[in-house]
């Protein structure tokens, strides 16, 4: 065969979805391990799949990826979530932007994403086999392709070799035997594990915009957004965007620590004290409790009293070290956590195959002519908001193009023969 693409993933896909096979006669095989192909896609946004963001300036795209942001920028202006948007509109798909950028199908179903990914995948001439684990890889000369062998015993041949198995181990194991430097994968976009009294039983109170911080060493962390306190701990968008930027720094304390957050972003420490000054004139006579402090749920903001010991307490009866520790729990607030948890069903990791490894214009690798590495496979990830996914398919369309001139250039001469 011409092209081996390995993996069922969305990248995988939509690079199959992206080759003009039936004009050359080429043939393209997608190989995928699992029975049921497309299940981050399937899982995305809950089931409704957030197919991208609604930025559609590269050099203001870039800066959503924690690791890859400056190498991306060439990629991003040959294709962008724009052009994703219009991909998908011009096979039926009707996208819309939700407030906070997010691009989700109109219909809410990520099923149509991915029916609209296999019909176009068997438009474009590429057969599709799951339950074919790829196990070895073995090059036949400087350029003359590829022998694949299955751990269910199949081997095959192939031209050009496109690698999307994600964050697999798998994967990172045939990249490395084939000369790449793979770093070694940890999580991203997790979830802090949190027992604390100010947060116990108060599951679904969210805050609409905080900033949380997380210190290692002399290096500071710093992201802000809505919150959300769960069942285990803290998460929401800020939560998750911190994890995402100090991936390794956690990684490297074992996910044991202490985070800050302050309650007021939009306001400085004199501003908030001000604030407070406000209150204790226009309601000393209030008990504290039944005066909460705007932007801050009255249920959390209960909560925080009782433990500080303020519940009982009016307004006015409240000295000057029982404010400061009122703002000092508003403005820098202290949650120690002990592990994480995953972002839903979600599953993303910083590692991989470096970048510098990698013609990012064309997703060839610059170590061996005619092997592809697509999306999660490199040293790239995006924060929460549709960043990862746009890697996916901006990565496949790249290779897709690439591998298009080289199939059209060399559709004279004869492919490379299967060999069962």
């Amino acid at each position: 065969m011409d092209v081996a693409i390995i993996g069922g993933g969305a990248a995988g896909y939509f690079v199959s979805a992206n080759l003009a096979l039936r004009s050359t006669g080429s043939t393209a095989v997608l190989f995928e391990a699992s029975s049921r192909p497309l299940s981050k896609v399937r899982i995305s946004g809950g089931g409704r799949c957030n197919v991208t963001h609604h930025q559609f300036d590269p050099l203001r795209l870039v800066e959503n990826y924690p690791r890859g942001s400056r190498e991306l920028r060439g990629s991003f202006t040959r294709f962008h979530p724009e052009h994703m948007i219009s991909w998908l509109a011009n096979r039926g798909v009707k996208t819309k932007t939700e407030a906070d950028g997010r691009v989700f199908p109109v219909s809410d179903d990520s099923g149509e994403i991915i029916r609209t990914l296999m019909e176009a995948c068997r438009e474009s001439g590429v057969e599709t086999r799951t339950g074919y684990r790829l196990q070895s890889v073995e090059r036949m000369g400087s350029n003359c392709g590829f022998r694949l062998g299955f751990q269910n015993g199949y081997h095959c041949e192939c031209r050009y070799l496109v690698m999307g198995t994600g964050s697999h181990a798998s994967g990172h194991r045939i990249a490395a035997q084939l000369g790449h430097t793979v770093v070694s994968p940890v999580p991203s976009l997790f979830t802090f594990n949190i027992q604390d009294a100010r947060i116990e039983g108060l599951a679904g109170v969210s805050f609409s915009k905080v900033r949380a911080r997380y210190r290692a060493g002399k290096g500071i962390t710093e992201q802000q957004g809505p919150m959300l306190i769960t069942h285990w701990g803290l998460s929401g968008p800020a939560i998750l965007k911190l994890s995402a930027w100090a991936a390794r720094e956690l990684a490297a304390q074992h996910y044991r620590g202490e985070i800050e957050v302050d309650f007021l972003a939009d306001c400085s420490v004199a501003e908030a004290e001000q604030r407070l000054l406000d209150l204790r004139d226009m309601h000393g006579a209030k008990m504290l409790r039944n005066a909460p402090f705007d932007g801050v749920p009255r249920r959390y903001w209960t909560r925080m009293l009782e433990v500080l010991g303020l519940q009982a307490m009016q307004v006015s009866q409240l000295n000057k070290s029982q404010w400061r520790s009122v703002l000092d729990q508003l403005k820098c607030a202290r949650f120690a956590f002990d592990g994480k948890s995953t972002n839903k069903d979600e599953f993303v990791t910083a590692g991989g195959i470096s970048t510098g490894e990698v013609d990012l214009k064309t997703m060839q690798s610059r170590r061996v002519s005619g092997l592809y590495f697509l999306g999660e496979m490199l040293n790239v990830d995006g924060v929460t908001g549709g960043f990862n996914f746009q890697f996916a398919w901006t990565s496949a369309m790249l290779c897709a193009r690439n591998l298009n001139e080289r199939i059209v250039s060399c559709s004279g001469d004869a492919g490379v023969e299967a060999a069962h």
